[in-house]
């Protein structure tokens, strides 16, 4: 059977006439169907977009979520190459910006091929804990640092070196300490153990 979301919302008829009713609202009552067998309530799924195809379910974590998406498969590969699976399934909170599959293949092949390699293994990690920022940095939050730093806002990252986030109209941009940049294409999408905003571009710290 295809996969696929039914969404039914079950309300009383006077939800949104304001006054013609006096006696107590029945809440609205909503379930999400994610695949046969499987029901969440909507309150799981946390309003969160689609990614690669899939539902974001917030009551899963960063790594469950996006082993789900079909745009991030690079990314998964490369956390379970870099034994980070253990670390981003954990509590948390984290802010990861996620490079797409697009992001990655980007990258000179000699180069993420070298990441790959297992005796590269401390490289690979060290590049993706450049995209994991402690605590839960929402876009809000960003908007807000950025405003608050005079147009720009430095955060401090896992690996340990700064990105630097900016505004271009309404995107946000992050800029690496080796100066490629990457824009924010997806934001807020909760975890529950934080929250991920997906990235067009890999970015590179100071090797």
């Amino acid at each position: 059977m295809n996969r696929a979301i039914y969404m039914v919302a079950v309300a009383t008829a006077g939800l949104g006439l304001a006054g013609c009713n006096s006696s107590p609202e029945t809440p609205a009552t909503e379930t999400t169907t994610v695949a046969e067998g499987e029901t969440v309530a909507a309150d799981d799924v946390g309003g969160n977009p689609m990614v690669g195809g899939a539902e974001m379910l917030a009551t899963k974590n960063i790594v469950e979520n996006a082993s789900a998406s079909g745009e991030h498969k690079t990314l998964v590969t490369a956390v379970k190459q870099a034994g980070l699976v253990e670390t981003l399934s954990g509590p948390g909170p984290f802010t990861v910006f996620a490079p797409t599959d697009a992001a990655f293949v980007q990258v000179p092949p000699v180069t993420r091929d070298g990441w790959m390699r297992p005796a590269q293994k401390e490289v690979l990690a060290g590049v993706l804990k450049y995209h994991v920022v402690p605590g839960k940095v929402t876009a809000a939050d960003l908007a807000a640092r950025i405003t608050e730093g005079g147009g720009k806002a430095v955060l401090k990252t896992v690996e340990g070196q700064d990105l630097t986030a900016t505004k271009s109209g309404d995107a946000i941009i992050l800029t690496s300490a080796s100066g490629n940049k990457a824009a924010v294409t997806q934001a807020d999408v909760n975890q529950s153990n934080g929250v991920i905003h997906v990235v067009d571009a890999v970015l590179v710290p100071k090797m």
